[in-house]
């Protein structure tokens, strides 16, 4: 390209994004003629700044740029740009006809790169996998369709598919869920979004099931389930952290579950915290007063920390405590 057909071309896009803050009736039009273009860069532009304004209108124009990019898509839209921004804009404009989303949780691109060729395709069968769930679609079906994401070959994919399971909210897919953890991932976060996502579908009933993870052999699993039920609403979760800590938590669980509990909303979490500062050894303390410090309780408690502070006579503690709590006014 140009150095002028470079400037024509940011030009372009500035006027696209300049429409943001216009007026969306005075929008649809601009942005109608910029997702017929064959840039596929300017057409993901056009399409994310059509969600933001919720034009409606623009439906029909985004389906036939969605259709537009799958022919020749390593030629016409490299990196799937086009194509994933026109999924995400149409979950915005909460389009649920199922067809768009089901052309593209499926699709791979194959595109040249050193050495060989590599997927291009994974946030997009990601986002469809996220836009499904509100589509007028039976359930199971859709179910179906997101189970197969649960064993896509990109990371992305998977986590996206294990969310999406969890925003379904389906009783069934609490089932896909276990499957999927029992068995395993090689990225421990892939199993850990499986826990979150029992736990936004049946909190209480997976409890017991996630504990169960506390025992892996693998410390970063052990990791991603001490901090899932850190974060847990259910009182029981503490205890069971509780419990974990005395006997056998890893180092890496232990910090996990620091980190999660200072965004707990729970009073035991903060409690928890305080103990710790207190009882344990300087690196753990410095994490868990970072974690209070974080906390929706640390005004509340900060007399509390002040105390286990002057116990402790630890100055990198006293720093921490400088540093992070904003004093009384």
């Amino acid at each position: 390209m140009s150095q002028g057909g470079k400037q024509a071309f940011e030009k372009k896009i500035s006027e696209i994004e300049a429409l943001r803050s216009a007026d969306p009736a005075t929008a649809v039009a601009p942005l109608r003629k910029a997702l017929k273009d064959r840039a596929n860069y300017l057409v993901s532009k056009a399409a994310a700044v059509a969600g933001a304004l919720r034009a409606e209108e623009l439906i029909p124009d985004l389906i036939a740029a969605f259709d537009r990019f799958l022919k020749d898509p390593v030629k016409s839209d490299p990196q799937c740009w086009a194509k994933t921004a026109v999924v995400k804009a149409l979950k915005d404009l909460g389009h649920r006809d199922p067809d768009v989303f089901l052309k593209g949780i499926d699709h791979i691109q194959l595109e040249p790169v050193y050495g060989g060729k590599a997927d291009s395709a994974a946030t997009l069968r990601g986002a469809c996998a996220l836009a499904l769930i509100d589509c007028r679609m039976d359930d199971l079906l859709i179910l179906s369709r997101l189970a197969d994401r649960l064993a896509d070959p990109e990371t992305p994919v998977r986590l996206d598919a294990a969310l999406a399971i969890g925003q379904f909210g389906r009783d069934e897919g609490a089932l896909l869920l276990r499957l999927k953890a029992l068995l395993g991932d090689r990225e421990p976060e892939v199993t850990g979004q499986c826990f979150n996502s029992l736990m936004a579908i049946a909190p209480r009933d997976s409890l017991a099931f996630i504990r169960r993870f506390l025992e892996n052999t693998d410390e970063a699993v052990v990791a991603e389930a001490a901090g899932v039920l850190a974060t847990s609403r259910e009182p029981e979760a503490i205890e069971i952290l509780k419990t974990f800590w005395k006997t056998r938590a890893p180092i890496e669980a232990r910090k996990a579950i620091l980190i999660s509990l200072g965004a707990s909303t729970m009073r035991e979490a903060a409690e928890f915290l305080l103990a710790v500062l207190a009882q344990e050894s300087s690196e753990l303390a410095s994490q868990a007063l970072r974690a209070l410090a974080a906390s929706r309780f640390h005004r509340d408690m900060q007399a509390q920390i002040q105390a286990a502070l002057k116990e402790k006579q630890d100055d990198e503690l006293n720093r921490i405590f400088e540093n992070q709590f904003p004093r009384e006014p």
